[in-house]
C-alpha cells in the first residue's frame, strides 16, 4: 500500500480503508491512539490523536459525548457534525498530508464512514515553559518578559506590544521530518516589501531534515557563511524585536526556539543594549562609548602587548620596562607563546563555567582562574603583567550585549596575536586593516555591515555614535493645562 505521508492522497469514503492507511503510517507508534465509536448510535467513526499532546478531558466532554449521545445527529453532513462539537476551531480536511500535519501538532482528527473528508478539532495541549526573564539579556530597568519555546506564546507577546493589524505574520514549514513552523513578522508600511520577499525566498530554499533551533536558520540564510561576525541579531526579548520592527526591520520566529532573529542588522546594532533606551540619553551614550572602547581593548590589547614586548621595547617607560623584565627573567617562553598559553587557558575556563552545572559553574570558573593564574606565576610559566592583560581582556569581552559578537572577537584575537608576534605593530595594523576591509565587504540582506559610517548616513548617526534623546513636538506643558504640581486641582 502506498504511504501518503509525503503526497496528497485524498481521503477515502470507506472508513476501514482510512483506518488501514493510518495504521500503516503510524506502525510501531505506541503513543498514537485510535478510538472507534458510533455517531448517534448508528454511523461508524473513529478519531486519531497523540497522547500527551491532546487535551483528552475536553476531547471526552466536548467531542465524544455530544457525538455519541445525540440520536438526531446526521452523520452524513460534516457541517452538522461540527455544529455539535463545542470547540472554537474545527474544519474539514481532504488529504492525508493534512491529517498527518494536524495530528503531529497535537490535534485529534475524526473520520466518519461514507465521508470523503475528515474533521480536524483544535484541542492540542502540551507542557510548556512559563514566561521568564531572559538570562542572557537581563536589564536593570525594562520589561522582564522573554520568549519561550512555544511559537504561539511568542507571537502573542509581540501582539501585546504592537496592537495594530499592520503587524503581519507569514507562516511556513521547514524541515522534511521536523515540519518546523517558521514565522516572518514585520510591520506593513515600515518594512520594505523587497526585504520581506528576500527573507521568504531564502527560507523557502532551505532543504534540511529538521530545524532544532533558530541558529540553523541563521546560518543558512546569511549573506556570507564564511565570516565569524553574526549577520542576524538573535534575541530573547520581545521589546527588542518590537523596537526593531518599528525601525523597518523584519523578525523570524522559529518553533521550539526562544531566540528570535532580526534582519537586517549592522555592527553597531549588535553593540546596542535595550537598556540604552530605558535610562537617560546621557547615561546611554556614555555606556555605549564604553562598549566601543572595550571592543577595541578586547580585540587588540593582547596583540599590542606581544608586539611591544617583542619588537618595540623602546615604547615602554623605563621604570615599567624594568618591572616587566624582572617579572619575565625566569619565564622560558617568548611573549607570543606566553599570551597564547594564557588565552587558551582563559577560554577553557570560560567554556568550563558554561558547561558545568549552574550551581557550581561560576564558582569553578572564578576559583579556577585565580588558582591557575597564581600557580602559573609561581611556577614561572607566565609573568604577572601577562595575567593582568589577559584578565583585563576577558573583562572587556564581557561588556558585549550580544554573545555572538563576543565569540567573533574571541576568534579574531588569536590570528592578531600571531601577526603581532611575527611582525610587531606592523602585523597588528595589518590584521586590523584586514578586519576592517572584511567588515566593509559584509552586508546583511543588502544593508552594509558598517552603515551608517560606511557608507556615511548623517541622518542615522544619532543612534550610532550616541543615543540621541527622544523628542516630541513640544514637551512644555500647555498654558491651558489644569495640572497643578502642588497636588490640588481647581476648576
Amino acid at each position: 500500500m502506498e504511504l501518503p505521508g509525503s503526497g496528497e492522497r485524498p481521503i477515502s469514503g470507506r472508513l476501514q480503508e482510512n483506518d488501514e492507511v493510518l495504521k500503516t503510517i503510524y506502525k510501531d507508534c505506541s503513543d498514537v491512539v485510535f478510538r472507534h465509536f458510533q455517531i448517534g448510535g448508528t454511523t461508524e467513526a473513529f478519531l486519531i490523536y497523540i497522547e500527551q499532546m491532546c487535551d483528552t478531558h475536553l476531547l471526552d466532554m466536548q467531542v465524544l459525548t455530544p457525538l455519541m449521545t445525540n440520536q438526531e445527529l446526521s452523520a452524513q453532513n460534516a457541517a452538522d457534525i461540527m455544529r455539535h462539537i463545542p470547540v472554537s476551531h474545527t474544519k474539514t480536511i481532504l488529504t492525508f498530508a493534512e491529517v498527518i500535519e494536524h495530528i503531529s501538532n497535537g490535534n485529534p482528527v475524526i473520520f466518519v464512514d461514507q465521508l470523503h473528508y475528515a474533521i480536524f478539532v483544535g484541542l492540542a495541549k502540551w507542557e510548556q515553559r512559563s514566561i521568564e526573564e531572559p538570562v542572557a539579556e537581563s536589564v536593570v530597568r525594562g520589561p522582564r518578559q522573554g520568549f519561550t519555546e512555544t511559537l504561539g506564546v511568542n507571537t502573542s507577546l509581540l501582539r501585546r506590544i504592537l496592537k495594530t493589524p499592520q503587524l503581519k505574520m507569514k507562516s511556513m514549514q521547514i524541515g522534511r521530518y521536523s515540519k518546523t513552523q517558521v514565522i516572518v513578522t514585520y510591520v506593513e508600511g515600515l518594512a520594505e516589501q523587497q526585504l520581506i520577499n528576500e527573507i521568504c525566498t531564502r527560507l523557502q530554499r532551505i532543504n534540511i531534515d529538521g530545524v532544532m533551533d533558530s541558529a540553523y536558520i541563521e546560518e543558512m540564510i546569511g549573506d556570507n557563511q564564511w565570516t565569524p561576525f553574526p549577520q542576524l541579531l538573535s534575541t530573547e526579548r520581545p521589546d527588542v524585536v518590537s523596537a526593531n520592527l518599528l525601525e523597518g526591520r523584519a523578525a523570524i520566529l522559529v518553533e521550539n526556539s526562544p531566540f528570535a532573529l532580526v534582519a537586517p542588522i549592522t555592527l553597531f546594532s549588535l553593540m546596542q543594549s535595550p537598556e540604552d533606551y530605558y535610562q537617560t540619553y546621557w547615561a546611554g551614550s556614555l555606556v555605549r562609548w564604553l562598549r566601543y572602547f572595550f571592543f577595541l581593548i578586547a580585540l587588540t590589547i593582547p596583540s599590542a602587548y606581544v608586539a611591544i614586548l617583542t619588537y618595540h621595547q623602546e615604547m615602554i617607560p623605563t621604570t615599567l620596562l624594568l618591572s616587566i623584565a624582572k617579572s619575565r627573567e625566569e619565564i622560558p617562553f617568548p611573549a607570543l607563546i606566553e599570551a597564547l598559553l594564557m588565552e587558551v587557558t582563559f577560554e577553557a575556563l570560560r567554556e568550563a563555567g558554561v558547561r558545568l552545572p549552574k550551581q557550581v559553574g561560576p564558582a569553578v570558573s572564578i576559583v579556577g582562574a585565580l588558582v591557575i593564574g597564581q600557580a602559573a606565576i609561581s611556577a614561572g610559566l607566565v609573568s604577572s603583567p601577562m595575567v593582568m592583560v589577559v584578565a583585563f581582556t576577558g573583562i572587556a569581552s564581557f561588556t558585549f550585549p550580544r554573545y555572538t559578537l563576543g565569540v567573533a572577537v574571541r576568534l579574531l584575537r588569536f590570528p592578531l596575536m600571531f601577526l603581532a608576534g611575527l611582525l610587531g605593530l606592523l602585523g597588528l595594523m595589518l590584521g586590523v586593516i584586514l578586519i576592517v576591509v572584511h567588515l566593509c565587504s559584509l552586508s546583511s540582506f543588502g544593508v552594509p555591515y558598517l552603515a551608517s559610517l560606511a557608507p556615511l548616513r548623517k541622518q542615522t548617526l544619532k543612534d550610532v555614535l550616541i543615543r540621541a534623546p527622544l523628542q516630541i513636538e513640544d514637551a512644555r506643558p500647555s498654558s491651558n493645562s489644569n495640572y497643578n504640581p502642588s497636588g490640588s486641582h481647581r476648576d
